[in-house]
């Protein structure tokens, strides 16, 4: 797995009680679009976490952003968050 990807599942891992997290690169399905970075990743998350459960949607998605907010303004572009 590549290394910022790592980071960013050891980084949820850390900051919120889960009980799995799987991260898939998307950027592959990007590559035509107009504002595509090859340096920037679209990423999915599958987080299943009974805390983020317990949330509402919009919280729980605010969270996730927030612990990611390096990595949203220098290497990620687009961000899928799915709470399971």
């Amino acid at each position: 797995m590549n290394n910022i990807l790592t980071h960013i599942k050891t980084k949820i891992i850390k900051s919120i009680n889960v009980e799995e997290v799987s991260l898939v690169d998307n950027s592959h399905l990007h590559t035509r679009h107009k504002s595509f970075d090859p340096n920037k990743y679209h990423l999915k998350i599958t987080i299943k976490s009974k805390k983020l459960n317990k949330m509402k949607k919009l919280d729980a998605h605010k969270l996730v952003y927030s612990i990611l907010k390096d990595e949203m303004s220098k290497q990620i572009h687009a961000l899928e968050i799915e709470i399971i």
